[in-house]
């Protein structure tokens, strides 16, 4: 498995990340999840992402559990705050009493010390930024994580981030936003501050919640037992997407990657993973199985002819709106 620095950090990260959004503590049990665990672990990836608020707390549950017996300095583990994570007025956002509260509760169900990388998971416009950059260093300098990072931020809101964390003696190293195929929102705007920055990016939907797998089909109903017939929280990420012009085109590239001697889940990774913005690309799994074949993508190397075909097939349903970043007005 190939590692790459986060950022200009020095710490490495496998370039396939294994996560585990819609999949612990909703579609599969504490077994399951252990299984796809340790399954990324002997296919190499070393890099693990969670956050509070999925599956309700239990999703940072179940990966520490999943863990348990691992060598702490061998992985780096990666959660986030902001959603909320109870029924107070105070359970969420980015406020120095909830980050404080939370990073707490996010070591006790991860079952560690501290986390590699902390997150926030989404901008907060109900807290000053000041007290919520002040507040993500005394995390770092309390030793409860080594690194912080952003989610879906917007390009002028990361650049005062990244002024505020060199003034307290910490970096600002990574970003966190959707990028796949289908989605390209962040290169007019976001890559180049990331460039300019020296960031690294962690990128979540390489797969376009499974659409780029080529399971869903035009004018059909999802596959039993598939994210989007998960009731618990994946069906509606992946109902924008199953649209039948969309799916459609998808389906055109399936022959595609299937004459370049591999499946089309392993081609949307490798062409994400080309990309110089990106330090690893998150994948999920209920099964042990899909782990080893997506872990396949970070020793594939696209063909520039392949990848000229690929978006000529799918140009007229790519998403590159950089106004459709993931953002929030007000908190959840």
């Amino acid at each position: 498995m190939e590692h790459r620095h986060l950022g200009g950090s020095g710490m490495l990260v496998s370039a396939i990340a294994y996560g585990n959004w819609v999949t612990h503590g909703s579609q599969v049990d504490q077994d399951a999840a252990t299984a796809c665990v340790r399954a990324a672990l002997d296919a190499g990836i070393t890099t693990f992402d969670t956050a509070d608020v999925y599956a309700e707390t239990r999703a940072e549950e179940a990966l520490g559990a999943a863990l348990k017996g691992v060598r702490r300095e061998g992985v780096e583990i990666c959660t986030k705050v902001y959603f909320p994570t109870g029924p107070g007025k105070n359970d969420r956002g980015l406020s120095r009493k909830h980050i404080m509260e939370s990073i707490n509760g996010s070591l006790r169900r991860l079952g560690t010390d501290y986390v590699d990388l902390y997150q926030a998971h989404r901008y907060d416009y109900a807290t000053p930024l000041e007290e919520t950059m002040e507040a993500l260093a005394d995390v770092v300098h309390a030793g409860k994580a080594h690194y912080i990072g952003v989610s879906e931020w917007k390009p002028q809101e990361i650049r005062a981030a990244a002024q505020l964390a060199r003034e307290l003696k910490i970096r600002l190293v990574s970003n966190q936003p959707q990028y796949s195929l289908l989605w390209r929102v962040i290169e007019p705007e976001i890559v180049p501050v990331r460039q300019e920055l020296g960031i690294g990016q962690i990128v979540w939907s390489p797969l376009a919640q499974g659409v780029l797998t080529g399971k869903y089909k035009p004018g059909a109903q999802p596959p039993s037992g598939s994210r989007g017939t998960d009731t618990n929280g994946g069906s509606d990420a992946v109902a924008g997407w199953l649209r039948d012009e969309v799916l459609a085109r998808v389906q055109e590239l399936v022959p595609l990657a299937a004459e370049a001697g591999m499946s089309l889940a392993t081609l949307s990774l490798a062409w994400v993973l080309r990309n110089t913005n990106v330090s690893a690309a998150i994948v999920g799994a209920s099964r042990p199985e899909q782990i080893a074949e997506n872990a396949k993508a970070a020793d594939v190397t696209l063909d520039d002819a392949l990848v000229k075909r690929v978006d000529e097939i799918l140009d007229p349903v790519i998403e590159r709106d950089p106004e459709r970043i993931d953002v929030f007005a007000k908190r959840p």
